[in-house]
């Protein structure tokens, strides 16, 4: 059986249902999935990761994905591409690349992502505007070892996180909200004032245990973000 990610979402969502996975069960890893269905395994981290998303089972890095208890619900946080966003409004986009650099990864990014000492990372920060006006502020750190070819791409025409999109599939996310206040770098990119309140989210991904990237959004005033559950 060949099968796309809806497809094969739907017959691992009906083994649970069906009492086939009972609550508890330790599914079959993505490999193994992947050849019973003759789909990539990206297919099948797909589905998982959605199935997640339903309170249906529960993935763990190291442990792999076991069948919920109970489902849980949960909300569920879209987050597109900028670009999709802000033309979804109905604004222009514009994207900017403001500095880029190769470097060793700071102590505190290493912590956060499990990297070694003498890791090496691009860092990047862009903006991102919605009909001229400033809408998201983008610092952003790419594992140059998961992702040499970032080193060669060509950050000045295409935003960091439509390339990763396109380069590779991330296996867990980590994402967190919070309000801070700008300080006055940057309340000069989001042309706020210094100590204004603003919106600000940040995610990590990995790759089968391997980092791939964590980012800083900071968005302007105003910034509304929508959940569903």
């Amino acid at each position: 059986m060949k099968a796309d990610f809806r497809a094969l979402k739907q017959e691992l969502r009906q083994r649970i249902v069906q009492g086939i996975w009972p609550p508890g069960t330790l599914l079959p890893n993505e490999v193994d999935l992947a050849a019973e269905f003759s789909c990539a395994r990206a297919t099948v981290n797909r589905a998982m990761r959605e199935l997640a998303e339903e309170g249906l089972v529960e993935r763990k890095r190291k442990a792999g994905t076991r069948v919920r208890q109970a489902p849980l619900r949960q909300a569920r946080f879209s987050i597109p591409l900028v670009r999709q966003e802000i033309e979804a409004q109905g604004a222009a986009y514009r994207y900017a690349l403001v500095r880029r650099e190769e470097q060793d990864a700071p102590d505190w990014l290493r912590a956060r992502l499990g990297l070694g000492l003498g890791a090496r990372v691009l860092h990047l920060i862009c903006m991102h505007y919605a009909d001229g006006n400033p809408y998201q502020l983008e610092d952003r750190w790419i594992n140059l070892e998961a992702l040499p070819d970032a080193a060669g791409a060509d950050f000045a025409a295409t935003g960091p996180n439509e390339w990763l999109v396109e380069a590779v599939p991330f296996s867990d996310a980590e994402i967190s909200f919070s309000a801070l206040a700008a300080d006055p770098e940057t309340a000069r990119y989001l042309s706020c004032t210094a100590g204004d309140a603003l919106f600000m989210a940040e995610r990590s991904t990995w790759w089968e245990d391997q980092a791939i990237t964590y980012v800083r959004l900071k968005f302007q005033r105003g910034y509304r973000m929508t959940t569903r559950y």
